[in-house]
Formats: C-alpha cells, sequence, structure tokens
C-alpha cells in the first residue's frame, strides 16, 4: 500500500478495497448474517470492536515480540490464537460486567472467531507502507467500517427482495450471489477517488 494520509486509508479500505467486496474476505457472515438489517448492524458493531482489539494486540506481538526474536514465520498461527483467546475474553469480560451488551453481541461473538476478515485486516495492517500502530489500528476501523456498510447495504436488499417478484429458481442463494456481485461492482466505481 502507498505512504499516504489516514483520509487515504479510510477511502481505500473502506469503499475501494472493502474486504468482503473486493477480497472476498468474511463472506461467511455477509452471506449467513444479512437476513435483517437489525442483525447485521448487531453484527458490524461487533466485527468493529473485535477487529480493532485484535489488531492492536497482534500488532504490537507482531512489532515487540515476534519480530526480535525471529519468530516471524510464526505470524498466521500466532494471530489465529490471539484472535481466537481476545474473542473469548471479550465474551467473558461482556459477560460479567455489561449483561445488557453481551446481550446484543453475544450471539456474534462466536461467529467472529472464525471471520477470516479479522486474521487478514491484523495480517494487512504489517503491510502498511511505514507501518504504526495508529495506522493499523486506523485501517481496522476503516476496514471494519467499510465491512458494516458492504452488510447493512446487502441486508437492506435481501429485505427488498423478499417482497420481490422473482421466479422460483432464482429465490434464496442465486438471488443473493447476483446481488452480491452487483454491490461488488457498485463498490467498484469508489476507484476513481483514489
Amino acid at each position: 500500500m502507498k505512504e499516504e494520509s489516514l483520509w487515504y486509508i479510510f477511502i481505500n479500505a473502506s469503499l475501494v478495497n472493502n474486504f468482503v467486496l473486493a477480497y472476498f474476505l468474511g463472506i461467511c457472515p455477509f452471506l449467513g448474517v444479512s437476513n435483517k438489517v437489525s442483525t447485521s448492524i448487531g453484527m458490524s458493531g461487533a466485527v468493529l470492536f473485535v477487529m480493532t482489539i485484535a489488531t492492536t494486540v497482534t500488532y504490537l506481538l507482531h512489532e515487540y515480540i515476534l519480530v526480535p526474536t525471529g519468530l516471524n514465520y510464526l505470524r498466521t498461527i500466532t494471530f489465529i490464537l490471539v484472535i481466537a483467546a481476545l474473542v473469548q475474553m471479550v465474551e467473558i469480560i461482556l459477560k460479567k460486567v455489561s449483561p445488557p451488551l453481551y446481550q446484543a453481541l453475544g450471539v456474534f461473538l462466536p461467529l467472529i472467531t472464525t471471520n477470516c476478515a479479522v486474521l487478514g485486516v491484523a495480517i494487512l495492517a504489517l503491510g502498511l507502507e511505514n507501518s504504526t500502530l495508529v495506522k493499523a489500528v486506523f485501517f481496522a476501523i476503516s476496514n471494519s467500517i467499510g465491512f458494516a456498510l458492504a452488510l447493512i447495504v446487502f441486508a437492506s436488499i435481501r429485505e427488498q427482495l423478499e417482497l420481490a417478484d422473482i421466479p422460483e429458481r432464482m429465490k434464496g442463494v442465486p438471488i443473493n450471489l447476483l446481488v452480491a456481485g452487483l454491490l461488488s461492482l457498485a463498490f467498484l466505481g469508489f476507484t476513481a477517488l483514489v
């Protein structure tokens, strides 16, 4: 990624190179949790929370433990373990500290453990030009906003499709994949912004 401002990182991560629509990371929750806008908003909030914390912890772990000790080759497996542990810790802490928030996010937290977008952001944040912790965290926040935008737009389209007169053979998965492809093409139009 080019050395650019935080604004460039935000536009590039959330719109132009949207993880779901450009890299196809996080497709499972994108297709599985997008039946209703309300569940999409809940999943988006959980992804924002976990992605930001996971990127912060994995960045610090990489820079201050893996690189100095020469264990870079363990990056992926270490990040997977850290993300899984973080999700479990967040779930336990939320259950004790804030039961209403746990009730709101509790359903979505286990889904995030297997969301490859969280791991993808953590790894790609290290590849930013002149990478710093601030840039990595901003990159994570920008990507989670892009994930939320794609998920909520897709969920609202799916809600409208429930009311539409669609041929029987196109209902369900075929129309959802078609809409996801068209949404991906629509987001491709943001390329001119960067």
